[in-house]
């Protein structure tokens, strides 16, 4: 028991380093060689765990987006009415961006560069599936626009990441009320 508990504690090490590495410095720099010294392990042992740089991102991708989603969906009820339903999740996508930015932070780079590959990008989207049904049901009930949910997801959730990057840089501090004004321009982008 003891040696499977070290194998895990080795990989967490290593998706963490890869997270913090990738942060700081980009996907390119983010080197095996740094990863395996930041993680405490020989380099050797990354490839125990994963076949090379580009499963290693794939894999951290995924892991972090199961987080990030798990998060997002735990209080929500897919019977709740659409606004609510839609207030639950998106206020929960914001305290996660808030609360664990160093994963939000990871996950928006991911969103924008090649690194990821299609199939664990598809696998990314599977997770977003209660917010992608919510829409459709939204859609269906002529509550939210008829938009693609790539557009909805654009103006409505990704207003967050700009939010926090400003934040973690500085320039602006979130408080409640602009939490509240940030939720009403995200449900005025999309309703209908």
């Amino acid at each position: 028991m003891a040696k499977l508990q070290k194998s895990i504690d080795k990989r967490n090490a290593l998706i963490k380093a890869t997270i913090e590495l990738v942060n700081n410095n980009g996907f390119h720099a983010a080197a095996m060689s740094k990863i395996a010294k930041m993680a405490n392990v020989s380099p050797a042992t990354i490839y125990l765990y994963f076949e090379n740089k580009q499963d290693l991102v794939n894999q951290t991708y995924i892991e972090v987006k199961e987080k990030y989603t798990q998060y997002a969906f735990e209080t929500y009820d897919e019977n709740m009415a659409v606004e609510a339903g839609f207030q639950i999740i998106w206020n929960r996508i914001a305290e996660f961006k808030l609360k664990e930015s160093e994963n939000a932070f990871f996950l928006a780079q991911c969103d924008n560069t090649p690194m990821i590959d299609e199939q664990s990008r598809q696998e990314g989207i599977r997770h977003l599936q209660p917010l992608l049904d919510l829409w459709t049901r939204g859609k269906k009930e002529g509550i939210i626009k008829p938009y693609a949910n790539y557009i909805l997801y654009a103006y409505s959730i990704n207003p967050l990441s700009f939010l926090m990057m400003a934040q973690k840089q500085e320039a602006f501090q979130l408080n409640q009320d602009h939490l509240e004004d940030a939720f009403q321009a995200a449900w005025n982008s999309i309703k209908k």
